[in-house]
Parts: C-alpha cells; sequence; structure tokens
C-alpha cells in the first residue's frame, strides 16, 4: 500500500526543480496543517498525560496520537524547510519555517512525560507491547525506551532538559552567525581580481592552480579563524561542556558513551575506527606520496591536497549525470533501478543554484508516505555527477525505508544513513572505469575516488578522534581555550599526514581548521562518515563481486530504516563494526586503486 501510494505521486514535474505540492496542494493548505498540529500538540498532554497504563487501549491511543502528530510536524517541515532553502531570502518561508521549528520545540515539551511514565510502567504492563496488535508497529522504539530506562530521569527532569534544549544549542548557532555574517573577512587580489576571502571563496580558490596563490589563501583564510581562536574556542567548549553536563546528568561516565546510547552503539566501534585509521596511516601515506608523484612537487603541503590529481573538461550536465546515476546502479537489480529513475524524473529534486538558493547538497526524508526530497547545486563537472549519485542513494534508502517501514520505524540512525551514498558512488566508479578507453580517463576517475576515500575515510576519523580528545580532556579536568584547542588539533593534523616524516608540511594556519568544522558540535556525528563509508565499501565488494546472498542482504539494510539498532542491522547484513575487517576494506581499497595508478604512471614513465 504504501509503495503504491510513492509510486501514484510521481506525476510530471519540472525537470529541474522539486514539487513540493506533493506534500500540501498549497501554502493554505500548509497553513491548516499546521493550525491542526499545534492543536494536537496542545491537546495531547490532557488526554494522555497519567494515563498510559490503563489499559492496552489507551497506551495504543496515545502512542499513535504521539507519532500522528509527530508525522503531522514532519510534513510541515518537508515544505516549509525545502522551500525556505530555494530561497533563502523569502521573509515569508523564513518565517514559516520558524514556525515548523517551534513546533518541534513544542511537541517535545508536550510529549517529555512519555518516557518517564512508560519507564514507571510494571512488567505486566509493559508486555502489552506484544500482546496488544495497535502497538505492533512501534514496538521497536517503546522497548528501546524501556531499555533507556536506566539513563532516563523523572518527568519534570526531562521537561527541564527538552525546554533548555535551544540553550545548549546556542553556541553552534551563535558560530554559525560569527563565521557567516560578523567576521570581517579579509581580501585578497587573486588573478587581478579583489576577492573577499569567506567560506564560500576558500573552496574555490583552494584549488588555485598556483602554489603560491594556495598557500595564501590558507594562511589568509585559516589565519582569519585563528585571530578570533579565543572567541571561537569558548564556543566549542560551551558545547563540550553541555554534553558532559548531559551525560553526567543521565548516569554516563563520558560524553561519548551517552551520545553512542542514544543508537545502541558499542564503544568498540568508535575504538576500533580510531585504531584502524591509525594502522592504515602507511597507506594514507603512500597516497600522498604519489599525490606528489603526480603533481611534481617534493615538499607537499597541506594545501596541495585538493587539487585534483587529473585534469578534465568532460561536461557532465544534469541529463548525463541521471543517466550515469541509473546506469551505474544496475548490480543493484531491475527494481531499484525503476524507483531511482521515478526519483530523477518525478519531482524529487531542485537541481541548479540560483542566488539566495542554500548552498550544497542534501536528502530530506521528512515527508514520510510521498518521497524524499533532493538539493543540489549542480555543476556540469564530475563533482556535480558524484553528488547526485551520493544524494540518490540516501533518496533510495529513505524510499525504500519509507516503502516497507511504518513511520515510527522509518528513521534510520545517522550510524547507517551514510552507507547507501557511499555505495552508490562506488557503483559510479565501477561504471566510469568499466566504460574509460584512456589511461587519463582511468587515472581521472581513480584519482578522484581515491581523495574521496581520504577526505571521508582517514580525514572524518581524525575529525572524531579529536572530537572524543577535546571532550576527554574537559572530562578529566583539563582546561579547554582557544589555544589549547588549537595545539591539540595540530598535533594530530600532523601525526595523522607524516608531518615530522616529511610526508606533508601543515603550516601553522592549517593548525586552526578545527575552528572552521561546524561538526563539532553536533554531538559526536562526524565520525559516522568514516564508519559508513567503510561499511559500504565490503557491501559494495560483495555485491560486485556476486557474493551469494550479498544483494538481498544489502537491500534488505535499505528496506529496515530504523527497526532494529544499527549495529545489529549491519550484522544482518553481514557487517561487524566493532572488528577490523570493513575499515581495513577501506584500506584495500585505496591501495588496491594506488596499484593501478602507479602501474599507468610507471608505464608512462617507461620505467
Amino acid at each position: 500500500m504504501i509503495m503504491a501510494t510513492l509510486l501514484a505521486v510521481a506525476h510530471a514535474a519540472p525537470a529541474d526543480t522539486w514539487d513540493l505540492s506533493h506534500v500540501f496542494a498549497d501554502v493554505a493548505a500548509f497553513d491548516a496543517a499546521v493550525e491542526v498540529a499545534e492543536a494536537d500538540i496542545a491537546s495531547f498532554e490532557e488526554a494522555c498525560q497519567g494515563k498510559l497504563g490503563s489499559s492496552p487501549a489507551t497506551l495504543a491511543d496515545c502512542i499513535e496520537k504521539q507519532w500522528a502528530v509527530s508525522l503531522k510536524v514532519s510534513h510541515a517541515w518537508a515544505y516549509a524547510s525545502n522551500h525556505s532553502n530555494a530561497d533563502t531570502r523569502d521573509d515569508d518561508w523564513q518565517r514559516r519555517k520558524a514556525v515548523v521549528s517551534g513546533l518541534w520545540a513544542k511537541l517535545g515539551a508536550a510529549t517529555s512525560w512519555v518516557e518517564p511514565e512508560l519507564l514507571a510502567l510494571p512488567a505486566d504492563k509493559r508486555a502489552w507491547v506484544d500482546s496488544e496488535p495497535r502497538l505492533a508497529p512501534y514496538r521497536y522504539p517503546l522497548k528501546a525506551t524501556f531499555r533507556r530506562g536506566e539513563h532516563t530521569l523523572s518527568a519534570g527532569e526531562e521537561r527541564v532538559l527538552a525546554l533548555t534544549s535551544n540553550v545548549r544549542t546556542a553556541p553552534g548557532d551563535t558560530y554559525t552567525v560569527l563565521t557567516a555574517a560578523e567576521v570581517p573577512w579579509p581580501t585578497m587580489t587573486i588573478d587581478g581580481q579583489d576577492v573577499r576571502l569567506q567560506p564560500s571563496a576558500y573552496t574555490r580558490y583552494r584549488t588555485h592552480p598556483d602554489r603560491a596563490v594556495r598557500r595564501e589563501v590558507f594562511d589568509t583564510f585559516f589565519g582569519t579563524y585563528g585571530a578570533y581562536q579565543a572567541t571561537l574556542g569558548s564556543l566549542l567548549t560551551t558545547t563540550v561542556k553541555a554534553h558532559w553536563g548531559v551525560a553526567q546528568a543521565r548516569g554516563f561516565d563520558a560524553s561519548v558513551e551517552a551520545s553512542l546510547h542514544r543508537e545502541f552503539l558499542p564503544r568498540a566501534i568508535y575504538d576500533t575506527l580510531v585504531a584502524e585509521a591509525h594502522a592504515g596511516r602507511p597507506t594514507l601515506h603512500r597516497y600522498l606520496k604519489l599525490r606528489a608523484r603526480m603533481m611534481e612537487v617534493d615538499d607537499l603541503g597541506y594545501h596541495d591536497l585538493y587539487m585534483p590529481l587529473v585534469a578534465s573538461d568532460e561536461v557532465y550536465d544534469i541529463e548525463r549525470s541521471k543517466e550515469l546515476a541509473w546506469r551505474s546502479a544496475k548490480p543493484l537489480g531491475k527494481d531499484y533501478v525503476k524507483a531511482l529513475k521515478l526519483g530523477l524524473e518525478g519531482g524529487w529534486m531542485d537541481v541548479y543554484p540560483r542566488e539566495g538558493k542554500r548552498p550544497g547538497a542534501y536528502m530530506s526524508g521528512a515527508a514520510y508516505g510521498i518521497h524524499p526530497y533532493v538539493l543540489l547545486n549542480h555543476n556540469d563537472d564530475w563533482g556535480g555527477c558524484t553528488t547526485l549519485a551520493h544524494e540518490m542513494g540516501h533518496a533510495m534508502h529513505t524510499h525504500y525505508t519509507m516503502a516497507n517501514q511504518p513511520y515510527a520505524t522509518s528513521d534510520y540512525a545517522t550510524f547507517i544513513a551514510e552507507i547507501a551514498s557511499t555505495f552508490n558512488e562506488n557503483l559510479l566508479l565501477d561504471h566510469m572505469l568499466s566504460k574509460a578507453k584512456t589511461d587519463d580517463e582511468r587515472l581521472f576517475y581513480l584519482g578522484n575516488h581515491l581523495e574521496m576515500l581520504r577526505t571521508t575515510f582517514f580525514r572524518q576519523a581524525m575529525f572524531g578522534e579529536y572530537e572524543l580528545m577535546i571532550h576527554e580532556a574537559h572530562e578529566q579536568g583539563r582546561p579547554l581555550t582557544g589555544a589549547a584547542l588549537t595545539e591539540m588539533f595540530g598535533t594530530l593534523l600532523k601525526e595523522t599526514h607524516g608531518h615530522d616524516e616529511g610526508v606533508v608540511t601543515i603550516a601553522e594556519a592549517d593548525t586552526y581548521e578545527w575552528a572552521y568544522v561546524p561538526h563539532f558540535y553536533y554531538d559526536f556525528y562526524v565520525w559516522q562518515y568514516a564508519t559508513s563509508l567503510a561499511a559500504s565499501s565490503l557491501l559494495t565488494q560483495r555485491v560486485l563481486d556476486k557474493e551469494p546472498g550479498a544483494l538481498e542482504a544489502y537491500l534488505d539494510l535499505l528496506k529496515a530504516g530504523g527497526s532494529d539498532d544499527p549495529h545489529q542491522l549491519l550484522l544482518n547484513a553481514g557487517v561487524d563494526m566493532t572488528s577490523p575487517e570493513p575499515y581495513r576494506a577501506v584500506v584495500k581499497q585505496m591501495d588496491d586503486i594506488m596499484d593501478e595508478m602507479e602501474a599507468i604512471l610507471d608505464k608512462r614513465d617507461g620505467k
């Protein structure tokens, strides 16, 4: 039934914009839905608080009400936030987005008593979760609540935490305002033009062909963060303190354990990632030396790492990118390709950059029961093509989840969220290599994928290790200042990139990069890019090798959504993230790519 609904809304839409009328026909319908959601939130406590243990039917009534209003707010969010992101200059959409954001906060406060009340139920009433048929769609989240009991506070204490959540996230909000709107970014003269070196300009000019210009860009851009390291250090330290405060309130021994517990992830996964990233450094250093060889430099610097190893003027317009996305996905079967084509042509995507449009790319799964939405800022280059494959991987994960899971278990964990996206990037590489006709083509695709593996695995693992370091420093009573944060990051940056061994030179300005990374305000988020990539590397290889059951296991993972612990879902798919195997799959993939690239270069150099 859900799949039929998803297919039914795929009517014709403009090729380059998404169709948000699939969610609400117009603004009037949106406004009416917001009024209904607000009324439902207001009446929820009166209808249900203190009554969850009355009977199985009452419990089912209240849990259904809770998830129903959550779905209404989610649909409102899909409509308002996507409209707002399509044109951030539009005050009306900014206002509507803020209204829905306020609804989320109200819903959190209005339902903050639910978990404590559920936890107060005696064993015989908890058994209703298994015996009452209407509770079947909510069985996993309800049992997860029971498992979190040890770390759940009283209703009053939970309400306080819910009401102060915005205060705890305020340092990250302040960081965004400060760096995006108030830092006086300096001006550089580049190619005869005065360039204001704000973040968007940095990402553009860090690939300037002149090394001296790149070095000046890094020194100027990161040096600006360095000039504000005391303020930025105070903001990040406040975030770390907030994480530790909540962790202590809930009875955890470490901030990282509180974060992992939300999705029941074993601490061994984090520790294994860090250990295997360290063990894989020889492969990382091999790649960096290969980069120096291909760039023909003897003193590779941090400012050289974003330069394409092989230049290409090949055009990947949106139609070609779409075709490559679905052709490369053929190993996943006809049904997958059919659904992917539906997403590419069915009003799911807003494709091109425009004045006022949010930069970057994302997939939004908030419109449960309808379909995912994908925001792109497509340029007709290889980066645009890979971004399309990446975001449509997310969209297909959400599509399969919507088609196979009730709303209550449709929100898959962050821990597995990047698997489907990087899986599709792996498939795209395999497809392009199968079609490449020259060594230059192969070097182009291999080099780009190698860089993706570096940045997604080693770079994100390094960020994850840094986040762990600064939290542990605070928990052990060591003061965190901007200068201390810079020193810690600089040491880790140099160790990771082989500075003392002469692999990559790290300049002083580079050590301020920690202040450029907004993910450090997200509470142990960024490390999961690395674990997801490791899992997808292993799963992709099994599918491409046509191992018996590999394809079915992967598709089952996509269909499973959030129906079990994410670690268990991966175990079901044959991947144990507490073991070294998936991380070593990434390292092996990098070594295999470099074997081929070095063979091509040796042939060209007559070796």
